[in-house]
């Protein structure tokens, strides 16, 4: 996975791109957790698919921002840490419009646990 700022992948570079790094952002998390454990079964497509044109059905954004939250959970046990992402507190925070800032601060929790790798180096998984 990619460590990220999270007030620029949260604020900065949506508001510079009117919104379109927000999409990008959350189909690029998804990507990276479904290779970071392929024992999973992430499509990162229909996650954002949910959050877009779900939106026209009302609840599809809702389940697919409370399973990211769920996704990034099963990470940090992959990683061996302590789960602390929360895929309920991540959808109230998407009512008030800081769940990407929330979501990027707990993926940048298992970045951190493996230090500087090469991007694409296959990592061990404690879980």
């Amino acid at each position: 996975m990619k460590r990220r700022n999270p007030f620029a992948a949260w604020l900065g570079l949506p508001l510079i791109t009117f919104g379109i790094y927000g999409l990008v952002w959350y189909y690029k998390i998804n990507k990276e957790m479904a290779e970071f454990d392929n024992r999973r079964q992430i499509d990162p497509g229909m996650s954002l698919l949910a959050v877009t044109l779900g939106m026209f059905l009302i609840v599809p954004p809702y389940v697919s921002l409370y399973r990211t939250g769920r996704r990034i959970a099963d990470a940090q046990r992959a990683a061996g840490l302590q789960p602390t992402c929360s895929g309920g507190l991540g959808l109230l925070l998407a009512f008030l419009g800081f769940y990407g800032l929330y979501y990027q601060i707990q993926l940048n929790k298992v970045v951190d646990r493996y230090g500087q790798i090469q991007p694409g180096t296959q990592v061990p998984l404690a879980a």
